[in-house]
């Protein structure tokens, strides 16, 4: 088998991988930010721009923390050069 023929079946893992941490760190963040009191900060935080601004504190947040994880995935796969 050809080497170059693999590197888009790799590329396509890699791509779906980083998509499938990014939801699951959106979901999480979405989760964890459920016991924060945005009554302190907002108005009316039941009220949809209340909703919406929960969510976009998740996407934000939950996009750091995939970055992060898909960083150390990466690190740890350059290891095995090191031996």
């Amino acid at each position: 088998m050809d080497p170059m023929e693999s590197v888009p079946a790799v590329v396509g893992v890699n791509g779906l991988t980083a998509i499938l941490v990014s939801l699951a760190c959106i979901a999480v963040s979405w989760w964890a930010l459920q016991n924060l009191k945005l009554d302190l900060f907002i108005r009316h935080p039941k009220g949809p721009q209340g909703k919406l601004l929960h969510l976009l504190f998740s996407v934000v947040l939950g996009r750091f923390v995939a970055a992060f994880v898909l960083e150390y995935w990466g690190y740890t796969q350059m290891l095995k050069y090191m031996f």
